[in-house]
């Protein structure tokens, strides 16, 4: 087994050391053996481990599903149907998220078709939606282009 300072195992896994230690504190890498003089030590593994949770990232789970994820490899008794369902509800979340993204989209191009561009920014209908909008015109575009999302 290779030893890896913090330092060592972030460069060679294209991340920061606080991620590192952050992945620690979040119970997704194990606590690092320390050294005499106390400084972490990693092994391969560990090297790893912060591939499989940045790969998990690039693919849109979260750090919250990527811990389960972890959980699920490390059970003997686990098998491919127990990933294959927390994928498949990754799916279904993508899927929700890119119809909302839609909707979005189309609400953005119409404020912009509606947007004359030879007016003050005073005048500008999209400011204006955005400043103020009116129940009737907000209302048409959230209900024909996206979920109702709360008010903060």
């Amino acid at each position: 087994m290779r030893g890896y300072t913090i330092g060592a195992l972030a460069a060679a896994c294209s991340v920061r050391r606080d991620t590192i230690r952050y992945y620690e504190r979040s119970g997704l890498m194990p606590r690092a053996d320390r050294t005499s003089s106390g400084y972490r030590i990693y092994g391969d593994r560990d090297v790893e481990r912060v591939n499989f949770i940045k790969t998990a990232q690039t693919l849109g789970f979260t750090l919250s599903e990527i811990g389960v994820l972890l959980s699920i490899r490390g059970q003997a008794s686990a098998s491919a149907a127990d990933v294959v369902k927390l994928t498949e509800e990754k799916i279904r979340d993508l899927s929700a998220k890119l119809r909302q993204l839609r909707g979005i989209k189309h609400a953005l191009e119409q404020l912009v078709a509606d947007c004359p561009i030879d007016v003050p920014v005073s005048d500008c209908p999209i400011i204006l939606y955005m400043s103020h909008p009116t129940h009737r015109h907000r209302h048409k575009i959230q209900s024909e282009t996206m979920p109702k999302a709360a008010d903060p």
